[in-house]
């Protein structure tokens, strides 16, 4: 007997083993050796009714999850997810079977992964981790990609992450936070006479509003003295998208005075401790550096951070008057001028000329 979800209630299995040869001894022994495998499946989650309805959802939770981390890891390596992509829901399924594996009953079966089961995991990353609601929502960004994989690959026929909702923006609204003019100046200073090529990486965010993980990929043969110029190749710019970009003659004359140029075109522009090299060192160095250095020593409080210098150079870029938002788009790389606008600060935001002059016969 076992529980149909078909029917609500206990269901009797047949098995019939009319089919063993060898006479009634042979039936016996076939039938004892089934009833102990039979035993150790059901205390172990398995139902009958359940693999004959759904076929693939009898399959171990333990090996979908690892049939879908071959799936992501040929798509990062088709570039079809971007490393980042690829990271976070490595991560996520990490963190998944993880909670799985602590749980005082954890699932066997991908059936299993069902409403309840990610009602408690997202409960579970939101609360008993105290994340916050960002990292929620993102949670359940890829559970409802992961769901979409499981009902392509028929291990289940229903999303379970189906019927849950986002937080919403209002729960995570970014807070962005210009650093004050005289808190550059004293960066720049302190950077001038402690870690010049650390200085360059900041000029590099500030004035080129190139991403992190992007700056870390710069290759010297990507720059142009001539042309005064970067290009960012689309297998490293975030967007897929090749883009080049200006560069100020303050950034030059920084390489310049760094010797930048000297090294060999195939190096890295920032290798070990921000200076030009073969090998290729992760992006976090630049946060970390933030971190570790530039507030504890200049005592910058905790929403100063080291991408707050993209935000930053946008907005006070976008004050000076001698430069359209078209530049300033273009320069970001930004996809619409709307995104652009995001960072138009408010004290230079200026009311329509035609409307303040329009007059009606009321």
């Amino acid at each position: 007997m076992a529980f149909d979800p078909a029917l609500g209630k206990l269901h009797r299995k047949r098995i019939k083993i009319n089919r063993i040869a060898g006479g009634i001894c042979a039936k016996r022994k076939y039938a004892q050796d089934l009833i102990k495998r039979l035993s150790d499946q059901l205390s172990k989650g398995w139902n009958p009714w359940i693999e004959t309805q759904y076929g693939k959802s009898y399959n171990k939770f333990d090996d979908v999850c690892e049939h879908y981390k071959r799936y992501i890891t040929k798509l990062f390596q088709d570039n079809i997810y971007t490393e980042e992509t690829f990271t976070a829901y490595s991560s996520f399924l990490r963190n998944l079977c993880n909670y799985n594996e602590r749980l005082k009953i954890p699932i066997t079966y991908i059936y299993q992964l069902d409403h309840a089961y990610v009602n408690d995991f997202l409960d579970h990353v939101y609360i008993d981790r105290e994340n916050t609601a960002q990292t929620r929502d993102n949670y359940l960004s890829w559970l409802r990609q992961f769901s979409t994989y499981l009902v392509q690959q028929q291990f289940v026929k229903v999303k379970p992450s189906e019927g849950f909702s986002m937080l919403g923006k209002k729960a995570h609204k970014k807070k962005r936070k210009m650093i004050e003019k005289q808190d550059l100046i004293r960066l720049s200073t302190y950077l001038q006479e402690h870690n010049k090529h650390y200085l360059l990486a900041c000029y590099i965010l500030y004035y080129c509003f190139i991403r992190p993980k992007e700056m870390s990929k710069i290759k010297l043969e990507h720059l142009s003295i001539k042309n005064r110029t970067i290009y960012i190749p689309e297998d490293i710019s975030k967007n897929r998208t090749a883009g080049v970009i200006t560069l100020p003659k303050k950034v030059i004359h920084l390489m310049v005075d760094l010797s930048i140029f000297n090294n060999p075109s195939e190096s890295y522009l920032f290798s070990k401790d921000f200076m030009p090299g073969l090998e290729y060192v992760n992006e976090k160095r630049f946060r970390d550096y933030w971190s570790r250095e530039i507030r504890k020593k200049l005592h910058f409080p905790a929403y100063y951070q080291f991408y707050s210098l993209k935000y930053s150079g946008i907005t006070n870029l976008l004050r000076d008057t001698n430069i359209d938002k078209l530049s300033v788009r273009d320069q970001a790389r930004h996809s619409s001028i709307l995104i652009t606008d995001i960072y138009t600060p408010h004290d230079i935001q200026k009311a329509n000329a035609l409307i303040e002059a329009h007059e009606d016969v009321f």
